[in-house]
């Protein structure tokens, strides 16, 4: 085996682009009033970045983070999990690290997660899409 099997090469998700990520979700946000928590993690779940806006109740921290981590960690949005809980499928509630409320996205740049972003403090639905805003930095 030659020694350039044995590693790979991967892009690693920057400061600067979790700094960028959360300014596009927060102005967002603000564009609607909408007090939130915005967290960024990097592709092992590690929390890089994190914005708690005006008036947004502290609940949302770890609310957040976990919606970032669920998204990393699954390598899919938590509304997939919203979505199997609302149709019966109640099961999903035993997955460990799974938190089944939409705000939770994978970072995607040149097809490889790089990281996740989690919303968190209005209805879910207005937590996705400051997500999305947020995730289509990379894109």
């Amino acid at each position: 085996m030659s020694d350039n099997n044995l590693l790979t090469e991967k892009p690693a998700l920057t400061l600067a682009a979790a700094k960028k990520i959360i300014a596009a979700a927060e102005a967002e946000a603000l564009k609607h009033a909408w007090p939130v928590v915005i967290a960024v993690v990097d592709d092992g779940g590690h929390l890089l970045c994190l914005e708690r806006l005006d008036n947004t109740q502290f609940g949302s921290v770890e609310i957040a983070i976990q919606k970032a981590r669920a998204a990393m960690a699954f390598k899919r949005p938590t509304k997939v999990w919203e979505e199997l809980l609302t149709t019966g499928q109640h099961r999903v509630l035993g997955l460990p690290g799974v938190l089944p409320s939409e705000g939770g996205l994978p970072l995607i740049w040149k097809d490889q997660i790089v990281g996740a972003i989690g919303v968190s403090g209005v209805k879910s639905s207005e937590d996705g899409q400051i997500a999305r805003v947020g995730a289509t930095v990379l894109v």
